[in-house]
């Protein structure tokens, strides 16, 4: 089992607040440190100040700044970036970091945000998804296609005229490509079609069990022969005792009990149990969702307490 950091930075955090946690999350020999794309905070109990940070900015610095440690999103929604120049971007930090950056890619869900930075946002779930899929189809062949050849799209959303494809990631033939969410039947399909990993969010273990089915028989029908990854990402409220798990809850206003159905709450003993029940139904890799970043003594007890016991 691989423990990734996973961190909200539009809940309110400077570069440097997450340039901490990434560097902490490196030295602790952490697998990756991934972080949303959003534009505005959630909940009432936070500011949100001082305001959002770009993720593909952000992980532009992390990549220079650090030097082992894997960088990606969880998930860069479809709707804030046209394909092209996402592609370049990616491709560049990619390059900017040695070979480091997964491209994590969703749909785009969180419509008052696109409200509020004046970014458009499809009416319909159909709609977004379309041009999702078209937006996969686009990324993927632009870094796919070999070196001197060049790509064309013709899409019902997006057109693309010849052209030579560049800059090229450092990976080959592209960074790996996570898709997640817990939708029935597209989701599925295009997680198979598209995605090295295939990630379930904030899920009940029974939800998660019967997410990964579905993507697995997705993988099967397709006739795909590569393997697949399949992930999980909870939020973490880790204590060496239960004061300080009631500590760390009140610090990101969640109930402790709450957190022990929803999330990785507890003593590390909890933890561990709770995270090797994920790994039975297949999950090899877990996302701890750190929602306080300034305690990063918080890492320091998972990396000593939890993850030695992990196979």
């Amino acid at each position: 089992m691989r423990l990734r950091i996973f961190l909200e930075p539009q809940q309110g955090a400077t570069y440097d607040d997450q340039l901490a946690v990434a560097r902490a999350a490196e030295d602790l020999e952490f697998d990756a440190l991934f972080r949303s794309d959003h534009f505005l905070h959630m909940g009432d109990h936070v500011s949100g100040l001082p305001g959002p940070t770009d993720a593909w900015i952000t992980l532009a610095g992390l990549a220079r700044d650090t030097s082992r440690i894997r960088l990606g999103t969880l998930m860069t929604a479809a709707t804030f970036r046209h394909p092209g120049p996402l592609a370049i971007s990616v491709a560049q930090v990619d390059r900017m970091s040695g070979g480091r950056v997964e491209f994590g890619f969703g749909a785009g869900w969180f419509e008052h945000e696109h409200a509020v930075y004046g970014i458009p946002f499809p009416a319909s779930a159909r709609e977004r998804f379309d041009r999702y899929e078209e937006q996969l189809d686009v990324i993927t062949g632009l870094w796919s296609t070999p070196a001197g050849e060049t790509f064309r799209y013709e899409g019902r959303h997006y057109r693309f005229a010849e052209g030579p494809a560049l800059p090229k990631p450092q990976q080959g033939p592209r960074p790996p490509v996570l898709i997640g969410g817990t939708g029935p039947k597209r989701t599925p399909r295009l997680a198979a079609k598209f995605a090295d990993e295939y990630n379930v969010p904030f899920a009940s273990l029974e939800d998660t069990d019967a997410a990964f089915e579905r993507t697995a028989e997705a993988v099967r029908a397709s006739g795909r022969t590569t393997p697949m990854t399949y992930s999980a990402a909870q939020v973490l409220c880790v204590g060496r005792d239960e004061a300080e798990v009631a500590k760390r809850a009140a610090v990101i206003g969640r109930d402790v009990d709450e957190l022990r159905r929803n999330g990785l709450a507890g003593t590390p003993e909890e933890v561990v149990d709770k995270i090797g029940r994920f790994g039975a139904v297949g999950a090899e890799r877990m996302y701890l969702q750190v929602l306080d970043m300034t305690d990063l003594d918080h890492l320091e007890l998972v990396a000593s307490a939890v993850a030695p016991r992990l196979d």
